[in-house]
């Protein structure tokens, strides 16, 4: 493979949308429900904690994310996920991508696809879609995730991180707004990344989850982003239907929205022909023999 590609790959089509993967960590569910209402005696505080309860147990998520991301521009995504077994789609766009199109990127029956369009194809005999069989390479496979660098963060329920909005001090009640066709009630706060670390040793996690979660967090450690302002979205079922973050990073500002369309749905993902995918190991081990 040609050192272009490669660089296309990890500055453009890959870096973009598995960048984007890390955003999913700061994401929470959704719900139907169409109302608004609260319990009176529901401090933002409490109404926040329950809505990171009720995001526990989620098994596939469906949502849409669009801002700003250090490194990548303006962002707009759509993904599906499921959690066990793991299988994920997104279809992305981003400002500084150099593909000529939208990058997709799949992951099914452990391996992950990227496709990158006519621009890749040119270098890859035609093909439209890398693929790198995680499982073929024997081992842990989310140790091989890890070692993609954001892609580790693939495997993690992204309804998970919700619970650090819980830890900050400063929780408070905007008032109530309509988002996407549902009544919600909007709430925000501000929480360090120091903070969010605390909150995780403080949840008692195993040992591995604790470790998955923590390099979430090192994400944004590398951005340079220390401190976050979020926003929660929640409807009257007490589920978030959309999340906000903003930082300031050392490569420019974080903003990103995820409004989640549905969740504990069927997610389907299919492996795109065999015909028109190039295998990313055997073009890396022929690099090296060149």
């Amino acid at each position: 493979m040609t050192f272009a590609v490669r660089n296309r790959m990890e500055r453009g089509a890959a870096g973009a949308v598995l960048a984007a993967l890390v955003l999913g960590g700061g994401a929470v569910g959704c719900s139907k429900g169409n109302s608004a209402e609260e319990s009176p005696r529901m401090s933002p505080a409490a109404a926040v904690a329950a809505a990171a309860k009720n995001s526990e147990g989620i098994t596939s998520l469906h949502y849409r994310m669009t801002g700003t991301m250090p490194g990548a521009g303006q962002v707009k995504a759509e993904a599906q996920m499921a959690m066990k077994p793991l299988a994920m789609s997104m279809k992305m766009t981003s400002s500084e991508q150099k593909t000529g199109g939208p990058v997709e990127i799949r992951f099914v029956d452990k391996v992950m696809y990227i496709g990158a369009g006519g621009e890749a194809a040119k270098e890859l005999g035609g093909k439209h879609w890398m693929k790198l069989d995680l499982g073929a390479l024997g081992g842990d496979m989310q140790k091989n995730l890890d070692q993609m660098g954001a892609a580790g963060q693939a495997n993690q329920n992204p309804a998970q991180d919700s619970t650090f909005l819980t830890s900050s001090k400063h929780v408070t009640k905007v008032g109530t707004e309509t988002v996407d066709g549902v009544q919600t009630t909007h709430y925000k706060g501000d929480i360090t990344v120091a903070e969010m670390r605390a909150s995780l040793k403080a949840q008692k996690l195993d040992k591995a989850t604790l470790e998955q979660r923590e390099k979430g967090l090192d994400q944004y450690a590398k951005m340079g982003a220390d401190k976050m302002s979020m926003d929660m979205w929640i409807d009257g079922s007490n589920h978030t239907k959309q999340f906000r973050m903003r930082g300031d990073a050392d490569k420019g500002p974080l903003d990103m929205i995820i409004t989640f369309v549905d969740y504990n749905k069927p997610v389907t993902v299919t492996a795109p022909s065999a015909k028109d995918t190039a295998d990313l190991a055997e073009m890396m081990k022929g690099a090296h023999q060149g």
